[in-house]
């Protein structure tokens, strides 16, 4: 093989989904192999500069056929490289381009696994040719012989990786010449000797010997038995530890293969790695289809706060911002709503962000910002923010209750229920003024506060329209065939089950209503469940292909309400306040 500066990191082929022709779970002995070898002009890949392919057809130590060309490159050969090959510029001139070699040798290689010594650099020249001359390249599997003998050869035995080295090792038939049939068939030779030594490591299919080729972790390793027995279903899957202890949780449409991953040099998580040294088994529950897997998956984290999932572990810290009920109230975060709250918006995932709605409902109506309970008889002395015009001062009387709820409170309530355009328009006009002012950093911080506004008001109405129903079936198209369907009562996943192929599905819909969790109403947008599975749920709703079967009342949304502002909102998250001036009503 040609040197060359060419360097790849991660070889082309070895994504999730390459090699869609040939089953990871293929033995080695019935997997057929196409080896080549390329000869360069020494450069990096850029479509040309092959000047030399070797090909040779493997299957269970049987050779199958030989691809064998000298290729035209266009260019001259530089010396070194006559010298290395012994490849001359008069042995090319006859030879055919490269691309009207492509067209066999991608016939030659289809629904086979590629190998090749150093494979990056070879695959890096195939695939830039493909590219330049139009041709789609298949996207094979690929072994690089190269790294397998560095994860199964000791340094005792052999003290480089170089193919001259190990065709010595193994005493191939065929002795490396940097000619690429002579190259290839060597590595043929190589390739056996080294699939002799993968028994040992418990490595038999063609997928494992890919992935045991890789840089994974001595604990990758000695764990991968643990993902040995699982479903290939939707579900979700819990690796615990020696005392049972839930370690992490997540769900996949496949639960065998996503936890394979976990054992490939894919997974590069710290976390992760530190997780599977303390992980003794792995727990897989199948679910009827992904929605209810992603609900298992919410719920079971929310219950055992596994120490290294990192979302959704809390649901108890959301918070909420609610108007106190008292003669003058005023915006209070608190924890948990009570049946007798009226006025309020969230969840918030953080007192922060609820903090920060607070500040832009503070920027917009005139709420009064202090904690003190203030009476209708009592005067209070007013605080800097009254001297300043910030506040109408309730506390000293300066306004009355009437008015007070008209100018301050009426405006929260509206906008978290139904018409936030007061709100906006206010806070829209304090943006214009400040960017006017070029005062654009305070420009940015309301515009910020408008944001978060619009974000809990579109969430809010959003969760509450769902909520409010006490029970929706919806299906959606299964893979296979038949139906997915969903049962959801309150916002929460109440049912779930998959009806078979060309069978109706009513049957399976009253089944699943008849074993269906009881969910009884309650008080605020999210009574039932947590605000991350009524949102999983509503995805699952607003797919195109979803459809609704069955409600119990309609679903609906205020005419009027927050969610016309998203396209405001994506402004305020991404855009300058140049971009808001515009937007009054």
């Amino acid at each position: 093989m040609a040197p060359g500066e060419y360097v790849q990191q991660s070889l082309a082929g070895l994504d999730p989904s390459a090699g869609a022709g040939v089953d990871p779970a293929l033995p080695l002995y019935a997997t057929t192999f196409v080896v080549v070898d390329l000869e360069t002009t020494g450069g990096a890949p850029d479509g040309g500069g092959i000047t030399e392919i070797g090909a040779v057809k493997v299957r269970g130590g049987e050779e199958l056929g030989v691809l064998a060309t000298l290729v035209n490159p266009g260019v001259p050969i530089p010396p070194f490289i006559t010298v290395l090959t012994g490849i001359t510029q008069a042995m090319l001139v006859p030879a055919p381009p490269i691309e009207q070699v492509l067209p066999s040798f991608l016939e030659f290689v289809a629904d086979a696994v590629l190998v090749a010594h150093n494979a990056p650099y070879d695959v890096g020249f195939l695939k830039a040719a493909c590219a330049r001359h139009g041709y789609r390249w298949p996207n094979p599997r690929v072994l690089d012989t190269a790294a397998l003998a560095r994860r199964v050869l000791t340094r005792d035995e052999v003290p480089n990786r170089k193919l001259g080295t190990l065709a010595a090792y193994f005493r191939t038939a065929t002795r490396p010449t940097h000619r690429a049939l002579d190259d290839a068939k060597a590595t043929v030779d190589v390739l056996h000797g080294l699939i002799a030594r993968l028994g040992g490591h418990r490595v038999d299919t063609v997928g494992e010997a890919i992935e045991f080729a890789k840089a994974v972790t001595p604990t990758q390793r000695r764990k991968r038995h643990l993902a040995e027995g699982l479903p290939k279903a939707p579900g979700v899957y819990v690796f615990r530890a020696a005392d049972d202890r839930p370690l992490y949780v997540g769900t996949s449409g496949d639960i065998a293969t996503r936890v394979r991953s976990y054992f490939t040099a894919a997974e590069k998580r710290a976390r992760m790695s530190e997780m599977l040294a303390a992980a003794e088994r792995v727990e897989a529950v199948e679910c009827a289809h992904s929605l209810e897997a992603e609900v298992r998956e919410l719920r079971l984290i929310a219950a055992h706060a596994p120490p290294y999932n990192r979302r959704s572990k809390f649901p108890e810290r959301m918070v909420w911002l609610k108007l106190t009920d008292e003669a003058y109230p005023r915006l209070s975060v608190v924890r948990a709503l009570s049946p007798t709250d009226t006025a309020y918006l969230g969840p918030f995932r953080s007192r922060q962000a609820a903090e920060l709605a607070a500040a832009g409902f503070h920027d917009a109506v005139p709420l009064r910002q202090c904690t003190h309970r203030l009476s209708l008889r009592t005067v209070t002395p007013a605080c800097a923010l009254a001297e300043l015009g910030r506040c109408p001062a309730p506390c000293e009387h300066r306004i009355t209750a009437d008015e007070y709820d008209h100018r301050a409170a009426a405006p929260f309530r509206t906008a978290t229920t139904s018409d936030p355009q007061p709100v906006v328009d206010a806070l829209l006009a304090r943006i214009a003024t400040l960017a006017a002012a070029q005062r654009y950093e305070e420009a940015a911080v309301v515009r910020s506060r408008l944001a978060a506004v619009l974000r809990a008001t579109v969430r809010m109405q959003r969760l509450a329209a769902l909520t409010r129903i006490a029970e929706l079936v919806a299906a959606r198209p299964a893979a296979g065939g038949g139906w997915e369907l969903a049962l959801v009562r309150h916002g929460r996943l109440a049912g779930a089950g998959v009806s078979p192929p060309g069978v109706h599905p009513r049957p399976t819909i009253s089944a699943i209503r008849a074993t269906a969790e009881t969910v009884p109403p309650g008080h605020g947008p999210v009574p039932r469940a947590s605000a991350e599975e009524t949102e999983r749920i509503l995805s699952w709703l607003e797919r195109p292909e979803t459809r609704l079967v069955e409600m119990s009342s309609e679903w609906s949304s205020p005419v009027a309400g927050a969610a016309r502002f998203r396209d405001l909102l994506a402004k305020a998250e991404n855009g300058g306040s140049s971009q808001l001036s515009t937007e009054r009503s």
